[in-house]
Formats: C-alpha cells, sequence, structure tokens
C-alpha cells in the first residue's frame, strides 16, 4: 500500500488529495499544514473582513471531508525537513514520517516590501485567515486605512474595511488599478466608479515610509504626500513558499521548476500550486493551483497526466462591480481589439484579436457571454466572420461555439 504525503492544505493539496483517492482507494494519504483551520476558500477573507461571511460559510472541506476520504491531515503541523533518499518528512514536532511520493503545494507568503516602518504595530498583510482576524482587530477601533497595492486582493480588502465604515485610500505604484487585469480606459472607468462609493486614489505614486506616531501611522509618498491611517494594510503581491525546495536542491528560479508532470526531478517528489513555476511561468492563481493539484495527484498514483497551462483567467467582483479578464489583455493596445465603451452605463468590454482568433477579453461592468468568450480563447477558433457582429449588444454568444 502506497503513502502519499501532502505538505499543505491549499487548493492545490486538496485537488491532488482528491485526485490520489479516486484514483487509488486503499493508498494512506497524509497531509500537513500550518495554519489551524480546514481547507478554506481564501479569496473569500475580503468579504470576512466587512462582516459578510464567517469561516464557517467559506470552509470547504471541513472535518467530516476529511475523514470520510481517509486523509489523515495534521494541523498546526509544519514540515520542516526532508529525507529525498530515505523518503521521510520530519515536523518541527521531531516526528517523522515516511511516504512513496510526496507533494510540496505549500502555497505563498505575502510580499512584504523593504519600505521603512513596514513592521510597525498597525501595518498588515493579508494572507490567512489569522491575518485577517489580526486586521479587524484594529479595524473596530480605526477611522482611517490605506492600503498599498491597487491590485486585486487590495482592491477587495480594502472595500471590506470601507464597509466596515473606514474611509479608505488606495496607494498604487502603476498609472492604473488592476494592472494585470485592466488597460487603462477600463481602468480608469472603475476607478470613478470606486471614488463615487468613498475610495481616494493615489496612483503612480510609490511609498517611502510608514512612520508611527502617538497619533497613530502616516505614509509618507514620494513627492512629499502624506496619507494618516491608524491601519495600513500592503497587498503587494504573493511569494512563493520554497524553503523546502531550497533544502532538497531543487531548481528554483520564479519558482519550484515542474515539468508537465508536476515532477521536481527527484524521485517521488512533485509540486504544485502557488510554489511551482512550469514552462517559464508563475500563475498564482486558484484555477491554475487546482489544476496543477489534480495532474500531480493523478502522477503521483501512477496514472499519467501533462498539464499544458492555464488560460489567466478571473471572473470577480470588484468592489461589487462585474469584472472579467481573460488572456491576453493587452494593455499597451498594439493589437487589434473589438472596443464597447458606455460610460453612461459604466460598460467597458474589450476583446483582443490575434490571427482572427480571440486572444484575451476584458468586461466590465456587463459579463454577457463570459463562458463563451473563454471557451474561444482556449480553444483558438477562427472568428473572423463575427468580428463586426461582437460589437453588437444583442450578439448571440452562443454563436461562437
Amino acid at each position: 500500500m502506497a503513502t502519499y504525503l501532502i505538505v499543505g492544505n491549499g487548493v492545490a493539496g486538496n485537488s491532488a488529495a482528491e485526485t490520489i483517492r479516486r484514483i487509488d482507494p486503499a493508498g494512506k494519504i497524509l497531509m500537513f499544514s500550518r495554519e489551524r483551520y480546514h481547507f478554506y476558500y481564501t479569496p473569500a477573507l475580503p468579504e470576512y473582513l466587512a462582516g459578510e461571511k464567517q469561516l464557517k460559510d467559506f470552509t470547504l472541506h471541513n472535518a467530516q471531508w476529511y475523514e470520510k476520504n481517509r486523509i489523515d491531515l495534521y494541523l498546526e503541523t509544519e514540515v520542516t525537513r526532508i529525507d529525498s533518499r530515505g523518503k521521510i518528512a520530519q515536523t518541527q514536532k521531531g516526528e517523522e514520517f515516511s511516504f512513496n511520493a510526496l507533494l510540496l503545494a505549500c502555497g505563498g507568503k505575502s510580499f512584504l516590501p523593504p519600505i521603512p516602518g513596514s513592521s510597525s504595530p498597525g501595518v498588515f498583510t493579508l494572507r490567512t485567515f489569522d491575518d485577517a482576524g489580526a486586521i479587524l482587530k484594529t479595524a473596530r477601533e480605526a477611522k482611517k486605512a490605506v492600503v498599498i497595492g491597487g491590485g486585486l486582493l487590495g482592491l477587495e480588502a480594502g472595500n471590506g474595511l470601507r464597509k466596515r465604515g473606514l474611509q479608505v485610500s488606495v496607494v498604487e505604484f502603476f498609472p492604473r488599478l488592476l494592472p494585470r487585469q485592466t488597460d487603462l480606459p477600463g481602468a480608469a472607468l472603475l476607478q470613478r466608479q470606486m471614488e463615487e462609493m468613498g475610495f481616494r486614489f493615489f496612483l503612480g505614486a510609490k511609498t517611502q515610509e510608514i512612520a508611527a506616531g502617538e497619533k497613530g501611522l502616516r505614509v509618507l509618498l514620494e513627492g512629499g504626500q502624506e496619507l494618516a491611517a491608524e491601519l495600513v494594510l500592503i497587498s503587494a503581491g504573493v511569494r512563493p513558499e520554497i524553503s523546502l525546495a531550497q533544502a532538497l536542491g531543487l531548481p528554483v528560479d520564479k519558482g519550484i521548476k515542474v515539468d508537465d508532470r508536476m515532477y521536481t526531478g527527484l524521485d517521488g517528489i512533485y509540486a504544485a500550486g502557488d510554489p511551482v513555476e512550469h514552462r517559464g511561468r508563475f500563475y498564482g492563481i486558484w484555477p491554475a493551483a487546482m489544476e496543477q493539484g489534480r495532474i500531480a495527484g493523478a502522477n503521483m498514483a501512477g496514472q499519467e497526466r501533462l498539464y499544458s497551462g492555464t488560460v489567466p483567467s478571473n471572473s470577480l467582483k470588484v468592489a461589487g462591480i462585474d469584472l472579467v479578464a481573460a488572456g491576453e489583455i493587452d494593455p499597451e493596445g498594439k493589437m487589434e481589439s473589438t472596443v464597447v465603451r458606455d460610460e453612461t452605463r459604466k460598460i467597458y468590454r474589450k476583446l483582443v484579436w490575434q490571427e482572427n482568433c480571440i486572444v484575451g477579453a476584458m468586461l466590465l461592468g456587463d459579463t454577457r457571454g463570459k463562458e463563451e468568450i473563454q471557451k474561444a480563447i482556449q480553444s483558438k477558433k477562427d472568428l473572423s466572420s463575427l468580428k463586426k457582429e461582437l460589437a453588437e449588444e444583442k450578439f448571440d454568444f452562443s454563436r461562437l461555439k
């Protein structure tokens, strides 16, 4: 009977465990997590900040799920050492566990830029449920918050704090919000809507220092501007957790390098999710981690499957505003595109073309046809005959199939 050991209890680890159990009903599955909670949906943390959801509302796998699937879950247990030759993993408690196949699904950690004062009381990052709890304790007594980072998590977390009654200012180094999901016109429309909600934005701005004083915190920007706050949230992206991989001597660049089977090159050791670099690409998104986990789990259980990559795609609500960003959104405007822009209705729709195929889309405020458009991006189907019609309001998107 094979023993499968999974380091991490996130989406990649759980997807791998589900796949292993489906292929190998008798194998032993061991899973280790640094956290004290069962598997939860981390993108819902801003809703917890807003008071709209409790942990039970976004827990995806409870204790009964692990029991039903015969998975031995070790919470608050960190794997600190792996003997790849002897195939033994050791925890911080000194316990040792042998394995036949091991998955590194350790996730990532919030990136903390080298900003003076970033370790001051009242300055936070948001990655885990405990992070959210610490933020809430300060938010209850705060009136003003500054979010450093205008990406998705920063805006959503900022909106959660706004709903708690805080005045929220957002500092973003790029000249537009959501630099990975928007172009300038789309981001400008989103910004105006969020300003109407009460947000303040400082774009193209760099934080010089976070200064602590008797009256709270001051965020000092290059150029001399100062923003007062009782709470500062730094949302500057995620860095892969690669300490175990480095100790194993695995090749690491943007992340742990893996092949199409999610294999690391060390006998019996695989990797998936946020720590992984595949074909030179680091994804850091939920759908990619889920698919990589499934592929890794299948190969660990002896059923060969190959991973060819994931088309970056986000279907989300930014402060309650619908947004879909998929594939190549061409923020520089160098490619052919079909654009529909309606300031009155607060709608911006953009389809990006390459060789008569849709290769990317940004849909803000009106996400009609999002499933069909995303499938068209993946299939690379020639849609030249429909180019002109796609801008029409009553276009039937089933024609893209």
